[in-house]
């Protein structure tokens, strides 16, 4: 711990001191400053592009509303293309925020040079069997692990699966995303395939979804090996949450180290979420925060809206939107509690960004629509003309909704005559698939290769400008957060 040592005079200004001894004789005193912890929390809205952003905000609060990213003082763009491709996958961009490397489309936070090599199959069926094989690559040291090694705390929250891409960046080095029993394994200490850059007893928070993945498959999981790596966590001294109830039931104050997995797989759609069953992502993004705080050096807190990426690909607007604005709403939160420690954010770097687009867009030459609202399906609904007001048709003389997607699986195979009868309470229903340019497979649209938008506040905030390659953030991040 950094001390800084102030010897006071007995004829000291300060009043209690002059009180206390006051004269030629009198002896100094010797006052130890602590340094205030260097928090760092890292805010990454998967698949979250500028178009979704804007479709976001107008759903939520109107065209002329602000979102919390909207008002972070610092913004930059930031190029996500991967080593090997103009458009990446989650696994590369965010190693590349974490370790400041470029790596291969499905890499997770490895050197440039290493190969995605496809699991193979295991005896259930899953492909889970690691063939990475040896010398292909070596393991990029992460902001995480850096934070470990100065003794700070460290967390991951997700909506996603917690051994999925964006977050197994953070503390895992394998070949290949898919992965995930691996990368699983490298969150028990003293485990086979733990990750000893994590230190000795290991993250101290991890929420979200995923417990197939630490579970035997005899249990339901997918764990061939047999591991009951819950069980394992729990001999660890791991204070483990299940659901809701177990979550609000946890006493930050108490708790060294918290494992939450609520769901099989990903946690629930925002728009789908059971309250009573799974905690929202403000909820455990502010639990980390208080499990964590309890480390007087700091801590390094990763974030993810993982879902807002899922609902893209399915190509079901409205749950995107809605994610995106729980996204943020955790952002909200995550800013209101660290002022309450450090008003002025001096000593916290909170950045918000994404790892990649999609290829949503914003059709046609709509009249706004304020917020979507019960009777007003706002960004949600059909084109309708800003100076008449009347539904716009497209050549075929169809009506066509304000959100749409470069491809995806919803396209009209011959003339849009037959879509006529297209109207809002279709386009704004939770579960319509947007329509697109090109067909793919249900659940297949794609990522975009447009840059994202990076807002940041705090300490060492102003850094972030100009538009940057992803792998500049991670040096920005290091040195403001002093890691």
């Amino acid at each position: 711990m950094t001390r800084r040592k102030i010897s006071v005079a007995g004829c000291s200004v300060a009043i209690t001191l002059m009180l206390a001894a006051c004269g030629s004789d009198a002896k100094k005193e010797e006052v130890v400053v602590e340094a205030p912890p260097k928090n760092v929390i890292f805010f990454l809205g998967d698949g979250m592009g500028l178009t979704t952003m804007t479709a976001a905000r107008i759903y939520s609060v109107g065209e002329d509303g602000s979102l919390t990213m909207d008002t972070l003082p610092e913004t930059a763009f930031v190029k996500t293309f991967s080593n090997d491709a103009q458009v990446t996958d989650s696994a590369p961009s965010m190693a590349a925020y974490m370790t400041g490397v470029k790596m291969n489309n499905e890499v997770i936070s490895m050197s440039a040079n290493t190969l995605a090599i496809d699991p193979g199959l295991d005896a259930n069926g899953n492909k889970l069997v690691n063939k990475c094989g040896t010398g292909n690559g070596t393991p990029a040291t992460t902001l995480l692990e850096l934070a470990k090694a100065k003794g700070f705390a460290a967390g991951v929250v997700s909506t996603a699966r917690v051994t999925h891409a964006t977050p197994a960046a953070t503390y895992s080095h394998i070949c290949h995303r898919d992965l995930e029993n691996d990368i699983a394994a490298a969150l028990v200490p003293g485990g086979t395939g733990y990750n000893s850059a994590l230190g000795s007893t290991g993250l101290e928070v991890v929420l979200g979804g995923g417990a197939q993945f630490f579970t035997p498959f005899k249990d339901g999981g997918k764990r061939a090996d047999g591991r009951d790596l819950v069980a394992e966590l729990k001999a660890k001294s791991y204070t483990i949450a299940n659901n809701a109830t177990d979550f609000k039931a946890v006493d930050a104050a108490k708790t060294e180290r918290l494992f939450g997995v609520f769901t099989a797989s990903h946690m629930s759609y925002d728009l789908d979420r059971d309250a009573a069953k799974e905690p929202s992502l403000a909820e455990m993004t502010t639990k980390a925060m208080d499990v964590l705080a309890k480390n007087k050096k700091g801590y390094f807190l990763m974030v993810e809206g993982g879902r807002i990426d899922h609902a893209l690909h399915e190509t079901t607007a409205k749950k995107a939107l809605q994610d995106t604005v729980a996204f943020d709403n955790a952002i909200k939160a995550a800013i209101e509690k660290a002022k309450l420690s450090d008003p002025t954010l001096a000593n916290t770097l909170i950045v918000v960004t994404a790892d990649h687009d999609h290829t949503l867009v914003l059709n046609g030459y709509a009249k706004r629509t304020g917020k979507t609202a019960a009777g007003n399906p706002g960004v949600l609904g059909l084109v309708k003309n800003y100076v008449t007001g009347a539904v716009e048709k497209d050549l075929d003389g169809a009506p066509y909704s304000i959100i749409g997607f470069g491809n995806g699986e919803n396209r009209t195979q011959s003339s849009r005559a037959a879509m006529a009868s297209l109207d809002d309470t279709v386009t704004s229903a939770n579960m319509y698939h947007q329509e697109a340019v090109i067909r793919t497979t249900a659940g297949n649209e794609t990522h975009g290769g447009t840059d994202v938008f990076l807002g940041a506040i705090g300490k060492g905030s102003e850094t972030f400008l100009g538009t940057i390659d992803n792998t500049k953030v991670f040096g920005l991040v290091k040195t403001a957060g002093g890691l």
